[in-house]
């Protein structure tokens, strides 16, 4: 429990995390993964190279010290970070090695003369808080998980029925339970966490769910990646037959229920998780889907087949396809535009508007779709990496 003294020195050190965070934490994380080779698998080492981790885990830690009194003040960023921990199996026997690591950076980074005993003793207490409230969410989640129909806890064996190539840089794998029994049917936005062995080594990703769920199987659509560890070995080592180990479906980015209208909008390999939302909601048939997709080009755009048998299919649909260059067949031609939204969007703009891409691409959504009077209640998206807000993504 955190005394009133402990709360005033958490406060007073903002200021120190609004200048420096980002230094703290970088240097945590390598402590952290020096130290304890055992957690690296936890961790996306591309996140680490480009900084992106560390900044989201400082804008995480700056967000809990300015809200020390008040943690119902950080709204949907807790659930981000459980459902990120579930999706990749954080277990309570991680958080005593983050803390110590996470303190040793506090007292090396600012220094004896500023980390103190007693900021140290503060700061034990604040990470204890956060940690019991995490770890008891979390236990509820994996409890949950392992109670749902089709549900199970930690690894299980699903074998590729099959591996289907999407575009020039997107293949799907559909994946079956090894053990033949039902799986999570998940709701449509969710993804699940994969452990794969590379060359020895254990890596954990998290990929999308890229069709809605029917309790039998799954499918997932991956991106290859220039340099990506896990994207390349599936797309050049695994192939039907193969068995990979997933974890439960998680996250809370997923469809809303009710008769407004939908719009999805995604760009590049964000189109996947809003493919099981416009296939869950037109096999409920409640209410018109617009769906707008922006690519590079014809090569690299994935399910044309998809999006023209829903189009062929169900009158509610209405499909578009944006190509950044000419020489395929498209809507339009060009970069994201507000005319292209205000020409697809319904006209009645009382409607529920999800978009996925990559950070400027959907901040230019954002702002886009606000001009056009769609309400910021009914504007929702996600980072397919660690969990910040829109703003501090684009600092």
């Amino acid at each position: 429990m955190l005394t009133t003294e402990q709360r005033a020195i958490i406060t007073a050190t903002v200021p120190l995390l609004e200048t420096g965070g980002e230094t703290l934490t970088t240097h945590f994380y390598r402590t952290l993964l020096a130290d304890h080779p055992e957690v690296r698998p936890l961790f996306n080492q591309a996140h680490q190279a480009d900084g992106t981790q560390p900044r989201a885990l400082a804008n995480g830690v700056l967000m809990y010290a300015r809200n020390i009194d008040r943690l119902e003040n950080l709204g949907p960023l807790a659930g981000q970070i459980i459902n990120k921990h579930v999706a990749l199996q954080i277990l309570p026997e991680h958080y005593p090695i983050v803390g110590r690591c996470l303190l040793q950076a506090i007292g090396e980074v600012l220094g004896a003369e500023i980390a103190t005993d007693a900021v140290i003793d503060a700061w034990a207490a604040a990470y204890g808080q956060l940690a019991d409230l995490l770890i008891e969410a979390e236990t509820a989640v994996y409890a949950a998980q392992a109670a749902a129909p089709g549900g199970w806890r930690g690894a299980r064996d699903f074998q590729v029925l099959s591996k289907v190539a999407e575009s020039s840089e997107i293949t799907s794998f559909y994946l079956q339970a090894v053990d033949g029994q039902a799986v999570i049917s998940h709701q449509p936005g969710q993804y699940i966490g994969l452990r794969l062995w590379v060359d020895g080594r254990e890596v954990r990703r998290n990929y999308s769910l890229s069709a809605a769920g029917n309790g039998l199987g799954y499918r997932i659509s991956v991106k290859r990646e220039t340099g990506g560890v896990a994207s390349n070995f599936l797309h050049d080592r695994i192939e039907e037959g193969h068995v990979l180990q997933l974890y439960p479906p998680s996250g809370q980015f997923t469809l809303n229920g009710g008769d407004k209208p939908l719009v999805l909008i995604s760009g590049g390999v964000g189109i996947t998780p809003t493919l099981a939302m416009a296939d869950a909601a037109l096999a409920a048939g409640k209410r018109p889907v617009v769906f707008i997709h922006y690519a590079r080009n014809a090569q690299v755009q994935a399910f044309q087949g998809e999006l023209a048998r829903w189009q062929q299919t169900y009158a509610q649909f209405k499909g578009y396809v944006v190509h950044e260059s000419a020489g395929g067949v498209a809507d339009a031609v060009g970069r994201p535009d507000v005319e292209h939204l205000a020409q697809w969007l319904p006209t009645d703009r009382d409607l529920d508007a999800y978009f996925l891409g990559p950070k400027p691409f959907m901040a230019f959504i954002d702002q886009a779709l606000a001009e056009l009077g769609v309400p910021a209640g009914q504007r929702h998206y996600e980072f397919f990496g660690p969990a910040q807000s829109l703003a501090q993504a684009l600092a």
